[in-house]
């Protein structure tokens, strides 16, 4: 499994459950779908914490599109996720 043993603890099962009790709709802007994945904003990899200030809910699709390379609802945006306005 991707990222190792962690992802079969009852730490990541109870953040898991927790993010999506949260994040019950895909977070991303304008997305209505169910979240189905709780997401690691700062990836593990890139030393993200295992907290819910670093998760959030997607769906499916969007989790798919981050985890080939996009940022579900980043492009056009700033870091807050606000539309840049070209000058």
């Amino acid at each position: 499994m991707p990222g190792g043993p962690f992802y079969r603890s009852k730490e990541w099962r109870r953040l898991r459950h927790a993010t999506l009790q949260r994040d019950p709709v895909c977070v991303v802007p304008g997305c209505k779908a169910a979240s189905v994945v709780a997401d690691h904003i700062t990836p593990r990899r890139r030393g993200g914490a295992d907290s819910l200030d670093n998760l959030r809910g997607l769906c499916e699709r969007h989790h798919n599109q981050r985890s080939h390379g996009g940022e579900p609802g980043r492009r056009g945006c700033d870091a807050d996720g606000w539309p840049v306005v070209a000058t």
